[in-house]
């Protein structure tokens, strides 16, 4: 692994643990609501930022994107690298715009050290062999992602959000709770758990927003089993393509820069398996690094592709 990488992953990490005092992020549209430190049978607690539109009323209902790495959403003054997605903006803009029907935006922070092990797809992981897994471990142990033998928990991340999350927030707020207006949508690992979720729980979640999704795992292309696994395992698991609708994305540059040759892969699987282009997208952003800042240009498509009026 290269000095600037490593660099990366430590100031990342410091960050997630300074980030428990973080204040509540301020939006220019809507509000924000933080449930503190949401207790889970299944992981760690974590906060949960959830974003009301401008004229949020209990006589409408909304539809609910969950959204990973929620820390980073809102408030580029309060993230550790400066950067945030600014998902109230664009999705404030979108809906005045009518571009896209009305919703809240349920921000779950990530869990810090654990972030790896919550969001890395289990059963894909799970078919590696023992010798593969030793090397994906000590690949991730160097990259400072576990600390020990890296075993992935989003199995339990999953049924922390279907199981005692969207009951909360379909109680606590007026929303619908159908699956044609349930959406999940992360970046980079964000984006592979929210691919996960969708094909793990097709009768929970209309669609997925995967941007820059980390389809390595690890951070290098060479003699990596871990896309082959996933390949085979979206084989099995990808949802029915007339019901779900799939968001895919990736740059060219730093980090993003591994990942075109394996969505290529990816899109003649999607073709293979029945999508068309009402329900799958896949943009290729020459230029684009993997930053919020980058995430932050392209929201807009990914919204009005899953939340489209």
């Amino acid at each position: 692994m290269n000095r600037s990488l490593l660099l990366f992953f430590v100031l990342s990490a410091c960050a997630f643990r300074s980030m428990a005092q973080q204040a509540l992020p301020q939006v220019r549209s809507g509000s924000m609501v933080r449930i503190e430190s949401f207790k889970s049978k299944y992981i760690s607690p974590r906060h949960i930022d959830i974003w009301l539109p401008e004229g949020y009323s209990d006589s409408e209902k909304y539809a609910v994107l969950y959204m990973q790495d929620g820390q980073m959403l809102y408030d580029s003054s309060i993230t550790w690298n400066k950067q945030s997605w600014n998902v109230d903006d664009v999705a404030s803009g979108l809906m005045s715009n009518n571009k896209v029907r009305g919703c809240i935006v349920v921000g779950i922070w990530n869990g810090g050290s654990t972030r790896h092990q919550d969001y890395f797809p289990q059963k894909a992981y799970n078919t590696l062999t023992k010798v593969e897994k030793d090397s994906v471990s000590a690949q991730l142990q160097r990259a400072k992602k576990t600390t020990g033998y890296f075993q992935p928990q989003s199995d339990r991340y999953l049924k922390f959000i279907v199981e005692e999350l969207k009951p909360y927030i379909d109680s606590a707020f007026s929303v619908k709770t159908n699956q044609e207006n349930t959406f999940i949508a992360g970046s980079s690992m964000g984006g592979l758990i929210s691919l996960y979720a969708l094909c793990e729980y097709p009768s929970v979640f209309g669609g997925a927003a995967c941007l820059s999704t980390h389809w390595t795992g690890v951070y290098t292309l060479q003699d990596n089993p871990i896309p082959a696994a996933l390949l085979q395992y979206l084989k099995r698991k990808l949802p029915n393509p007339k019901n779900h609708s799939l968001y895919f994305d990736c740059g060219d540059q730093t980090l993003d820069s591994l990942y075109p040759s394996v969505q290529r892969k990816v899109d003649a699987l999607m073709q293979r398996r029945g999508y068309d282009t009402h329900h799958w997208m896949t943009q290729y952003i020459q230029g684009a690094d993997h930053s919020e800042k980058s995430w932050n240009k392209r929201l807009h498509v990914p919204l009005e592709f899953l939340l489209g009026e």
